[in-house]
């Protein structure tokens, strides 16, 4: 027999035969994804920590109830979102996300300039007290498809809304942020 990558579909066949092996490669696989989901809306990292956890033992009670052919990713998505969004609520309290933007993007790989070095950072500083200020509809979808990147789907999965509801959130998040950051060039 020639060892070879399970798919995600054996994986999950296998963990509804009651392979704890293959529910742990799942969860190896989406644990990364699963934290920034849960962060991105707890604004917590204990609390996304936990949601996460919590996330991933439900979705193992419920793999059974998963529909075969179905994506997993959205559906655990969809789950931690859920538990995170709780975490949130029970809290009582209102978090200001701290988003991280993608590293520095230099020419080539090319040291940057302190001055340039400083003005990318006022830059992110700037951008990120931007999607801080938004609505949380606004800025949750925001960070799933651009600091998750996540597909649109998989954000719709994640934050429980239809496609249609990302695109138009997504677009009027987008203007405000146009509005906000570009107010002297619009």
């Amino acid at each position: 027999m020639v060892d070879r990558p399970l798919d995600e579909a054996d994986l999950i066949d296998r963990t509804k035969r009651g392979d704890a092996d293959a529910y742990e490669t799942l969860v190896h696989t989406y644990q990364g994804l699963a934290f920034r989901t849960a962060y991105v809306i707890s604004g917590s990292a204990a609390d996304a920590e936990e949601a996460a956890q919590d996330a991933f033992v439900k979705a193992y009670r419920a793999i059974g109830r998963f529909r075969t052919g179905e994506p997993f990713r959205p559906w655990l998505l969809r789950i931690v979102a859920n538990e995170a969004r709780n975490r949130r609520r029970s809290a009582g309290r209102r978090a200001q996300l701290a988003l991280r933007v993608a590293g520095e993007q230099g020419s080539g790989g090319a040291v940057p300039s302190p001055e340039g070095s400083a003005v990318a950072g006022e830059g992110r500083a700037e951008l990120l007290a931007a999607v801080n200020a938004l609505e949380d509809e606004h800025r949750l979808v925001i960070a799933c498809r651009y600091f998750l990147d996540l597909s649109e789907q998989e954000t719709a999965a994640a934050l429980g809304v239809r496609r249609g509801t990302v695109k138009s959130r997504l677009s009027r998040a987008l203007d405000r942020l146009r509005a906000e950051l570009g107010g002297a060039d619009a």
